[in-house]
């Protein structure tokens, strides 16, 4: 999925996103183009964006919003919640 679609389905602004791709928390694959790279999220990837934003739109530090949707997804990938 690429960014646009990323924004458009999450509801993250822009620069949150790239925050997070910055601080570690997500790693897009870069796809090239000539010299042009794009991003490319995997579903994982948009799970995982999906809760940051929900925690941090309740009011979480970034790293306890990772923290907490990182235990979310994990969850659902094991079939847990």
């Amino acid at each position: 999925m690429n960014t646009a679609d990323v924004l458009k389905r999450t509801g993250i602004p822009r620069e949150k996103l790239y925050y997070l791709e910055q601080k570690g928390y997500i790693s897009p694959r870069k796809i090239y183009v000539g010299e042009k790279a794009f991003r490319e999220f995997d579903e994982i990837d948009v799970r995982l964006i999906h809760w940051i934003w929900t925690y941090l739109k309740e009011g979480f530090r970034y790293r306890i919003a990772y923290e907490k949707a990182l235990k979310k997804v994990e969850g659902k990938k094991r079939g847990d919640g």
